[in-house]
């Protein structure tokens, strides 16, 4: 083994990468616009009544108006600019907080069935919950409107166990698919909670067909303890899933899955263990990450939003 194969390889990345550029005085362009407007304004408000007021009553008017254009420019919240922030904030209180999804497009009439919980007079409709994704095709795409996505399950690699040749090999890899990638792709990491009380299901209802009665034993004995670390402990597992995206009105839904199966062969090269989800694993993919607090299994296939939903015989 020669000496440099224990040397780990190292790169500094800037940490304010997505820092937008300084322009005059460290202040950014955004920041200088909000200045800038609110100096005009200012210089419009003493220009108008300047002469007419006196100068204590001037600068109390003032002095409200530079501060607020003060912490809208240089104000930071939760991450966001101030003025970013505000706006979010003013969407969401206009923004309804009650919706409904709807296929065509508009809410349904509730059934005659249904009970009615508010009085004619009082009742408003709720508005339709408009989601990212419109419809997901078989093939596992996800139309999402002005582009097309396909979802890619990778698993990790353990990096810190090879040598530095290695590293800087696997490095040099997945570097060399971030410079191939001609178009956005998101990499999501997440740990959701793991249902083992499903899996200690399913063995329990397996282990009535095993034969052997000692490995029939075994298998229920391994139920009962999945059961009780369910119950004492709380299970998670990290999922990596790699949304890759293409856009245009002809043949997209080509392009996207010639992209998923790219990101996955190169992947996979790394050492990671990588599959394209079709339509099924998709819609399961989706309907977890919905609601991540909730112990899901993502493993088996969801039906499709449009595919109709029939019992045996049907």
């Amino acid at each position: 083994m020669r000496p440099s194969d224990d040397i780990t390889p190292h790169a500094r990345i800037p940490a304010d990468v997505d820092t937008p550029d300084k322009i005059v005085y460290g202040l950014t362009a955004r920041q200088l616009a909000i200045l800038a407007v609110a100096g005009v304004i200012g210089y419009g408000i003493f220009r108008a009544v300047g002469t007419l007021l006196p100068q204590p009553v001037l600068i109390a008017i003032l002095t409200p108006l530079a501060g607020a254009a003060i912490v809208l420019a240089l104000g930071r919240r939760d991450g966001l600019s101030m003025d970013a922030w505000l706006l979010s904030a003013v969407r969401h209180t206009r923004s309804p907080k009650r919706l409904a999804p709807a296929a065509a497009g508009r809410p349904t009439a509730a059934p005659a069935w249904a009970p009615s919980t508010e009085t004619p007079a009082t009742a408003v409709p709720v508005p339709v919950l408009r989601l990212p994704a419109k419809a997901i095709s078989d093939t596992g795409v996800v139309d999402a409107g002005s582009h097309a996505v396909a979802l890619v399950a990778c698993t990790t690699v353990n990096i810190g166990l090879r040598t530095g040749d290695e590293q800087a090999a696997l490095i040099g890899s997945y570097g060399r698919w971030l410079n191939s990638l001609s178009g956005p792709v998101q990499i999501v990491i997440s740990a959701q909670r793991v249902d083992l009380s499903s899996h200690a299901q399913r063995i329990t209802d397996n282990a009535e067909t095993i034969a052997n009665p000692a490995l029939a034993d075994a298998a229920r004995d391994y139920a009962d303890f999945l059961d009780d670390l369910a119950a004492r402990r709380d299970p998670l597992w990290r999922t990596v899933t790699v949304a890759v995206t293409a856009t245009g009105n002809k043949g997209r839904d080509t392009e996207v899955l010639r992209r998923a199966e790219h990101a996955a062969s190169a992947l996979s090269a790394l050492g990671a263990q990588t599959a394209v989800l079709d339509g099924g694993r998709a819609a399961a993919v989706l309907t977890c990450a919905t609601d991540p607090y909730t112990p899901a299994d993502v493993t088996w296939a969801r039906a499709l939003p449009d595919a109709a939903i029939t019992g045996p015989g049907d």
